[in-house]
């Protein structure tokens, strides 16, 4: 669908990309949960704390396989259409696994959710960007990514706070709700959309000459390098604050809050100076989350507030890794948890 005509003024967003929002922050609030339910999640399927944060590769995975594939099978079908679609899968997945009798059924479904994540961030990022002036295009995939801020810093603390007092699995039927409320919102403000036809007309082929740039690959890999290194951390800090730096529990959200901070305003900086000074913002991004992943076990005094200054948005490290110091530092000085290890994890 093309573009509706630039305006001078400063045109107001529609609702729909807000509601696009609204989705993107129900999105990014199931895909980091995990680290602030993990123990009572382990602990209510029998499994080790390590065999649950293989929930978030499960989740990882479907990510890295459904957006490439999502978007090439989703290129020429009506745009409105799709994000229905793949909304309704997200929030069914949400749904089984709030329900799941097993550990099985749980990783199945986080898989599903995940393949329906990937494909409606690929084409909701389209229909954003459609739906407003040229001039406009910018705030409105800040409202996108917006939401995924606010999922960090307010959407997983919440989903912690809530498995914490009412059980992990009403994290899920929450963020189930936030897909029904988002699924209506799209079906209700979303334009229809027909699918492009002649020089406008989808083609895989081209969009797949972008990979021939080595330039590309070389950014892909340093992006994923370094997310692996943050969220490998980042996936089990619960279990790090309570059985190894000895924090309670009721710490957790008010910790995976401050890394939520820290990656809004990470980001925020990141934006301001990157288009003037492109690589020492990749180069000074990368350093810092390299300091702080290495002295977060080290023996940092106190908790340490992280920015991750870079064009990654989607691999922020936030606040609060210094809080393992105190443990590591010295065994003695570090307070017993005050829940009992978790499977074979050890003071």
């Amino acid at each position: 669908m093309p573009a509706p005509p630039a305006s001078p003024a400063r045109a107001r967003l529609p609702l729909a990309v807000y509601v696009l929002g609204l989705s993107v922050f129900a999105l990014g609030t199931s895909e980091f949960m995990l680290s602030g339910i993990l123990q009572p999640l382990a602990r209510d399927l029998g499994v080790s704390i390590p065999q649950a944060g293989l929930l978030v590769s499960a989740f990882a995975i479907g990510m890295v396989v459904g957006a490439p594939v999502l978007a090439a099978a989703t290129l020429r079908l009506p745009r409105r259409t799709t994000l229905i679609a793949l909304l309704a899968i997200f929030g069914l997945g949400q749904a089984a696994g709030a329900l799941a009798p097993s550990y099985s059924v749980l990783f199945a479904s986080r898989v599903i959710s995940a393949l329906a994540c990937a494909g409606f961030w690929a084409v909701g990022a389209a229909v954003a960007v459609s739906l407003v002036p040229v001039n406009a295009r910018a705030r409105a995939m800040a409202v996108m990514v917006g939401g995924l801020s606010i999922a960090n810093i307010a959407g997983v603390p919440a989903g912690a706070l809530l498995g914490q007092h009412a059980g992990w699995r009403s994290a899920f039927w929450a963020v189930a709700g936030l897909s029904v409320v988002g699924l209506v919102g799209v079906v209700a403000l979303v334009p229809r959309t027909k699918v492009p036809t002649g020089d406008d007309r989808p083609q895989l082929r081209r969009e797949l000459t972008i990979y021939k740039d080595k330039q590309v690959w070389l950014a892909l890999i340093a992006t994923a390098m370094n997310g692996a290194a943050v969220f490998a951390l980042f996936s089990y800090l619960s279990p790090l604050l309570t059985d190894t730096a000895g924090l309670a529990e009721s710490w957790v959200p008010t910790v995976l809050a401050l890394f939520g901070v820290g990656a809004l305003i990470g980001t925020f900086i990141g934006g301001r100076i990157a288009d003037a000074h492109l690589f020492g913002t990749l180069f000074g991004g990368i350093a810092a989350s390299t300091a702080v992943l290495t002295l977060a076990p080290t023996g940092a005094p106190r908790p340490v507030p992280v920015l991750r200054p870079g064009p990654f948005p989607r691999a922020p490290l936030g606040g609060g890794g210094g809080r393992l110091a105190p443990a590591a530092a010295s065994p003695r000085a570090a307070p017993r948890s005050r829940t009992p290890p978790v499977n074979g994890l050890q003071h």
